[in-house]
């Protein structure tokens, strides 16, 4: 009996080691405390730790730009292509941000850049990140995937009035005859918005 007691002591204290060590890793990630999330790593903590809304490690570091936290996860074998519950990924969520240099890291550890549902374009074009959007297309991203919604990466630019951006998706090859869930095209979407500069290319 003495040893069943034992036994129990040393998984309840086991557990709540862990679940003390699961809060400090994730409070650090999300304070930008790289030695703290490494230190925690090391000793055994998973690299793949995530929060509630299934964001990893990599994840909440590339959401706060920390450039030198996602590069020491990536080299412990973090999951470069894990989605979190709202389905976004670490290289999604780098194109939402417009961290140029750690979605370029990201897709040399071999991000997926046309994922299903919302893709990385998507969500450059949505904020008129250039640069980003010149990267993705690059490194192979389909112009015309449909998101959810159906709009496209050249649809989002136009609503959102980001002319240089709706002339660089023109120059690549994006269809501008397209129609989203509600049977608008581009230009529609633009003009709805006011967005006259952007309408005139489509």
């Amino acid at each position: 009996m003495n040893n069943l007691l034992i036994f129990i002591c040393f998984c309840f204290f086991s557990l709540a080691s862990h679940a003390g060590a699961y809060d400090d890793i994730l409070i650090a990630a999300q304070n930008d405390d790289s030695a703290t999330v490494m230190d925690l790593i090391n000793r055994g903590m998973d690299v793949n730790t995530s929060d509630p809304a299934g964001s990893t490690l990599l994840m909440i570091a590339v959401r706060n730009g920390n450039q030198g936290l996602a590069e020491q996860l990536i080299k412990s074998k973090a999951a470069i292509n894990h989605l979190n519950r709202h389905g976004d990924s670490a290289l999604t969520l780098a194109a939402l941000k417009g961290q140029l240099l750690i979605a370029t890291i990201l897709l040399e550890a071999g991000a997926e850049v046309n994922p299903v549902g919302w893709t990385p374009l998507h969500y450059a074009a949505y904020k008129g990140h250039r640069e980003l959007i010149a990267l993705l297309i690059k490194s192979g991203a389909k112009l015309d995937s449909p998101a959810p919604n159906r709009q496209t990466a050249l649809m989002l630019a136009a609503k959102n009035g980001h002319e240089e951006i709706v002339r660089l998706l023109i120059a690549a090859g994006a269809n501008i005859s397209l129609q989203d869930a509600d049977g608008k095209t581009a230009r529609e979407l633009a003009l709805e918005k006011g967005h006259t500069d952007s309408a005139r290319w489509l």
